[in-house]
């Protein structure tokens, strides 16, 4: 089935395995299209409390980046994020304003800036999580084992051969 006959009113809801032509221009669109549209559903689930408390979208990745790895320097967290260290700064600012990151020295280097989330940014940082996962685990549970780590595969293969690593790398604090 091709990605033109997906867009009517009798679309199915799911297609249970990709065309033996996955690599053609309809199959690969179908694909960008997917997702576009799953990381933006995704994430409005968690829209609403972020506005609520007048923060936005970069805010929520800082905090869940510092949650994984809790002690992250000012530097990765920039790489990272792929942003300006200008944009940073701001999110950063409003984050510590609000009390939810705090700051302090590296060990070695007094000039390095590490990162943790405070107990008010730990709770925010939890509950934004808490719906995102309710909405991953539906879709895991609907697509089943193999297709999560298919799924993992493709997203594996997105990721820059040199910031493999960094991503493999976060953990849980």
């Amino acid at each position: 089935m091709t990605a033109s006959s997906q867009h009517g009113a009798s679309a199915q809801p799911h297609v249970a395995s990709a065309s033996p032509l996955f690599l053609r221009e309809d199959e690969v669109r179908r694909g960008i299209e997917m997702l576009y549209f799953g990381h933006g559903a995704l994430l409005r689930a968690i829209d609403e409390e972020l506005e609520a408390r007048g923060l936005g979208r970069a805010h929520h990745r800082a905090l869940y980046f510092i949650s994984r790895q809790p002690d992250l320097s000012v530097g990765m967290l920039l790489r990272l994020l792929g942003i300006t260290k200008q944009s940073l700064g701001r999110v950063l600012s409003d984050l510590a304003e609000r009390d939810f990151v705090e700051t302090r020295p590296g060990p070695s280097d007094r000039r390095q800036k590490l990162l943790r989330l405070t107990a008010a940014g730990k709770a925010l940082e939890n509950d934004l999580f808490r719906a995102l996962r309710e909405k991953m685990a539906t879709a895991y549970a609907q697509a089943g084992q193999g297709s999560v780590t298919g799924f993992w595969r493709v997203l594996e293969g997105l990721i820059p051969e040199e910031d493999r690593s960094m991503v493999f790398g976060l953990h849980s604090g």
